[in-house]
């Protein structure tokens, strides 16, 4: 199956779950997991239920799977979002890209433009794409393709098409898609009355109730950013009833043979440059993963300062920064009410 996006935050994919397991007693419905390969990324769906078969529900999320990227892939040439890409002004979008895009435009605003998914020529041009090497580009390269960045030159229409404002303008969905798959497939669980769920794709996730066997809220691990090629990790945090999202860049960068930086994938839509930045990863919670997802994207080319001012002002967001200093290596800040172990 084609996937949303084949990178996918695959090599930012910092989140997986790990679920604590005690005993079960017989009266407790059985804890059935079905797990796979799709959007680029691994996913596993956890949940409780006496009457929702694994097969069944393997073969609904197939479903969503296959739904959602004809209307948001790029790696799908006849899809909704690569028509637009190629010109189509006449396309009606379905109810799914309106959801999107509305919620780009949200978090477009609300971040001062740090957050845009017409980034994505930027993205291409530096080799982010799945099986590209990765390279540095020319200011006159860069300031070109800034031309025609940018979610102020676009607009979603009273006949439901969407409007480009130059014809080049190029959209890319990764900084949210996955997470808004995660909540439509959590939708489904809630609309079949399954009580405890753990939804997770390439460490996008949405938790409700409790283990079964721990009889916990579900608990995740992060990963440490200075792990070798052992898996190691940061901090163990519980998820209760809420998404969470993380993105970052110590897997996926290149130094500049020339300059000696690293060439981040986290780029800045205001300057269109992919620089180092001290923040190795942000994690965000919120009600829904398509908002967290977002919002964990923006935060990674935000200053520091106006990151957390950000989250601040969002009394339903919190956020968890990995930052490296050069005074004390890696540290960890945490919003307010960020819940950690």
């Amino acid at each position: 199956m084609q996937s949303i996006f084949k990178d996918s935050k695959l090599y930012t994919s910092f989140f997986y779950c790990c679920l604590l397991f005690w005993s079960c007693t017989p009266e407790q419905p059985p804890l059935q997991k079905i797990q796979g390969y799709a959007l680029g990324t691994s996913y596993s769906i956890s949940y409780v239920s006496n009457t929702l078969a694994p097969e069944y529900l393997t073969h609904k999320v197939d479903s969503i799977f296959e739904v959602l990227n004809q209307s948001l892939s790029t790696y799908i040439p006849n899809s909704d979002i690569s028509k637009i890409n190629q010109g189509d002004s006449l396309l009606k979008i379905d109810f799914h890209f309106v959801k999107v895009y509305h919620k780009a435009s949200e978090v477009w605003k609300a971040t001062q433009g740090y957050f845009d998914p017409t980034v994505g020529a930027l993205v291409n041009a530096y080799g982010f794409g799945p099986g590209k090497p990765l390279k540095q580009i020319s200011a006159q390269q860069r300031d070109s393709i800034l031309s025609f960045t940018g979610w102020d030159k676009t607009s979603l229409t009273d006949q439901g098409t969407i409007k480009k404002e130059h014809p080049k303008v190029y959209f890319d969905f990764n900084a949210l898609a996955k997470g808004y798959v995660v909540d439509v497939i959590a939708d489904f669980l809630r609309l079949k009355k399954v009580s405890s769920f753990l939804v997770e794709i390439g460490g996008e996730i949405v938790a409700k109730g409790k283990s079964p066997r721990s009889g916990m809220f579900w608990k995740i691990a992060i990963d440490d950013p200075q792990q070798g090629k052992q898996r190691d990790f940061i901090r163990t945090l519980t998820l209760e009833n809420k998404a969470l999202a993380t993105s970052g860049n110590y897997r996926k960068y290149a130094i500049d043979a020339e300059t000696g930086l690293r060439i981040a994938h986290s780029i800045n839509p205001k300057t269109g440059e992919a620089i180092p930045s001290k923040v190795l990863s942000v994690s965000v919670t919120a009600s829904d993963c398509m908002t967290a997802d977002a919002y964990a994207t923006a935060l990674m080319v935000m200053p520091v300062d106006q990151s957390q001012e950000l989250i601040k002002s969002k009394p339903k967001l919190e956020a968890y920064w990995i930052v490296s200093d050069s005074l004390e290596g890696v540290k960890e800040i945490f919003s307010k009410g960020f819940v950690k172990e």
